[in-house]
């Protein structure tokens, strides 16, 4: 749904992240780690434990899930925002804009 280069854009955007590092397989973590002086690996805490063998070259911290975000329900909200015109998408967002300025 959110190609490669948008996800690691907005992860980049993160202000604690200083690199987002594209994983072509999953052997190369320890490589990478080690090439880009990696301080702290973090994943979500679904991957617990998964990443443990990193831990003797840096800090590997598993992060909570968002509780009451359904990774299902905002793929269903995400194409059926993506199936709208986008005039239609351009004109609510005028719309928004002028109500913006009116209540500001």
């Amino acid at each position: 749904m959110i190609s490669y280069r948008q996800r690691a854009k907005i992860v980049k955007s993160i202000k604690y992240v200083d690199k987002v590092i594209p994983e072509k397989n999953w052997e190369q973590k320890v490589k990478d780690v080690k090439k880009y002086k990696v301080d702290i690996f973090a994943i979500g805490d679904d991957w617990k434990g998964k990443f443990d063998f990193l831990q003797k070259y840096c800090e590997v911290v598993y992060l909570p899930r968002m509780k009451n975000i359904s990774t299902t329900k905002l793929k269903k909200s995400l194409t059926n925002f993506i199936s709208i015109p986008k005039e239609d998408i351009m004109n609510a967002f005028k719309i928004l804009e002028a109500l913006r300025k009116d209540l500001g």
